[in-house]
């Protein structure tokens, strides 16, 4: 799919006070509706792309995409799903841009590291949670919708294996509204390093950290919030303190009626890693084996789950978006 012309670049400052202004960054785009939302200060929420291209098999994935951008919109909030297309970063996609990310066959997976690369050679990549918040933040768009977490990896103290995403967080301005760390992680190393990279986690009417395909990971919340004002009324406390660079994590659980049975979970997570172990599969190919196994030996019942999380996400990001922007 060829890029939009030059003219669909926004030469205004489209963020907060502080925020750079994109007209510096020539391979960066912001779809209209998002730099309009973005100039008027109302809210906008990012969606990543890697959900789309990799996450959720074909068609449903465009549908779902769709659908999260639709849950954004009934919250009052912009939707501004970010990819990268014809080696042009989009930050808000049209619906050709949308097919393109989910029904496309050569789509990369684009952590922050990769998106160089990724524009220099002109190619389609779908952003990751670590990516699409760099870019988010780089639009001077504060809020961020996704399923889960990436974490630490079990094993790690062997592999070293850890989520970018982390340490992103860890300098990003960004709220990101999630269902907790992928339970295919270990959660409780996960937590421990989000603690010690001094990242903020609420819990959104909730005192346990999600799981993901779980309502209650195991794992504790300090800090409880009932409401998206409260989320804004935090994001506030952060700009005031002087901590504006660091993320604020939201985590939003299933409802337990809507959780993945947890006995069905942890014996098909048992069998998943054995067989991940078995196969040799390491390092960035063992979350998308571990969730492909979840899809297929749950009859479907973990893809539900996962769509339900995502489109509860994004319609509680939309209201902490239109909070935060009215506050």
């Amino acid at each position: 799919m060829a890029p939009p012309t030059p003219a669909a670049r926004t030469p205004t400052n489209l963020g907060p006070a502080g925020a750079p202004r994109l007209a510096s960054f020539p391979r960066v785009i912001v779809e209209g509706d998002v730099a309009e939302a973005l100039r008027e200060r109302r809210g906008v929420v990012a969606l990543e792309s890697t959900l789309i291209a990799h996450g959720l098999p074909a068609p449903d994935n465009l549908r779902v995409a769709r659908e999260a951008e639709a849950a954004v919109r009934a919250a009052g909030a912009v939707p501004a799903t970010i990819a990268v297309v014809g080696g042009v970063v989009r930050v808000g996609l049209d619906d050709d841009a949308l097919r393109a990310v989910a029904l496309g066959d050569d789509v990369v997976k684009a952590g922050v590291r990769d998106l160089a690369p990724a524009v220099a050679r002109g190619v389609d990549a779908a952003t990751t949670v670590a990516s699409t918040a760099h870019l988010a933040a780089l639009a001077g768009i504060a809020v961020f919708a996704t399923g889960g977490l990436g974490g630490v990896h079990r094993g790690a103290r062997e592999s070293w294996d850890e989520s970018a995403d982390l340490t992103t967080l860890a300098r990003t301005g960004v709220v990101v509204v999630c269902a907790g760390v992928k339970s295919i992680l270990d959660v409780g190393a996960t937590l421990e390093r989000l603690e010690t990279l001094n990242v903020t986690i609420v819990g959104y009417r909730t005192d346990a950290f999600p799981g993901f395909y779980l309502s209650d990971s195991g794992h504790p919340v300090t800090w409880r919030v009932e409401s998206a004002g409260e989320v804004a009324a935090v994001m506030r406390a952060r700009a005031d303190l002087g901590l504006g660079d660091r993320a604020i994590v939201v985590a939003n659980p299933l409802p337990p009626a809507e959780q993945l049975d947890p006995a069905v979970h942890d014996h098909v997570l048992r069998e998943s890693l054995a067989a991940a172990a078995a196969a040799g599969v390491a390092g960035r190919d063992v979350t998308p084996f571990l969730l492909d196994r979840f899809h297929r030996e749950t009859g479907g019942a973990s893809l539900d789950a996962n769509v339900r999380l995502v489109l509860r996400n994004a319609a509680l990001a939309g209201e902490i978006a239109v909070a935060a922007a009215g506050a």
